[in-house]
């Protein structure tokens, strides 16, 4: 694998005290061996670091993971600054927002740091931030790799000449396999042995991103108020639907849990 480099995938809590959501982000170095006190010291070391829609972190840390190390696995190096660029803050450069074009509309921390991972994909799956507080929620509204699938498929193809082959196209640019659908995975290992419940929470998942990828109406972006009012209750339809033994298993948290996805700070006018 060309420019082949270790990425090592981070969590924080997010930003409200209590969350059971945790940002993320991506480096290639162990930010326990060591420690740069910004992008620009990263940079200068010639290392790399992704902000992943969030600020500077230089150590991770969130509760149960006192290092808040979700992970780490080879990858090229050229595919992953051609997905995303890095040493670069999202919320002022277009380039290292890579398909998550408009913070919590087309996605969050989650989705962008998965896309700097798919340099990861090699014969087997690429490396996800599958264990990160909040991830489920996150990505049955949010999918994978963010909701702009068709952009998502024309990125990786036009960064297939720097890295890997871009997975197949199957009914046009916006079915694409090859690549992990982590929630519906989980789903399916959890829901193994009631197949009518899953097929009902994968079709209500379908219909949730469904939803989401649809513009609200109004001439600005929404806030984030109204991001997380739509999510929890899109969320909480999956709960009504499982119950709350089964929605702890699936979702990892309880029902009632306040799911805080989108951060006010990184909006515009904020």
């Amino acid at each position: 694998m060309a420019n082949s480099v270790t990425f090592y995938a981070w969590a924080v809590p997010a930003f409200t005290s209590g969350s059971p959501v945790d940002h993320t982000w991506v480096t290639t170095f162990d930010n326990q061996q060591f420690s740069y006190k910004d992008a620009k010291a990263v940079a200068a070391a010639r290392k790399f670091y992704w902000f992943c829609w969030g600020g500077y972190h230089a150590k991770g840390q969130t509760p149960g993971n006192s290092s808040g190390a979700l992970g780490s696995k080879r990858g090229s190096l050229s595919l992953a600054k051609c997905l995303v660029k890095p040493n670069a803050d999202s919320r002022v450069n277009a380039a290292a927002r890579g398909t998550i074009f408009t913070y919590g509309v087309d996605g969050v921390c989650h989705q962008l740091a998965n896309q700097v991972l798919y340099a990861t994909k090699s014969s087997i799956r690429p490396f996800t931030v599958s264990k990160a507080r909040g991830y489920l929620a996150s990505t049955f509204v949010y999918g994978t790799y963010g909701l702009q699938q068709a952009a998502w498929a024309a990125k990786i193809r036009s960064c297939s000449s720097v890295g890997v082959s871009p997975p197949r196209a199957t009914g046009g640019a916006q079915k694409m396999t090859g690549l992990p659908d982590d929630f519906e995975e989980h789903a399916r290992e959890i829901l193994s042995d009631e197949p009518e419940l899953l097929n009902k929470l994968l079709s209500l998942k379908a219909e949730v991103q469904s939803f989401a990828a649809q513009p609200l109406p109004g001439f600005q972006p929404p806030d984030a108020d109204t991001l997380n009012m739509r999510n929890q209750h899109l969320i909480n339809q999956a709960a009504i639907l499982l119950g709350p033994e089964k929605f702890e298993l699936v979702f990892g948290m309880k029902p009632g849990d306040k799911i805080l996805l989108v951060d006010p700070k990184l909006l515009p006018g904020n």
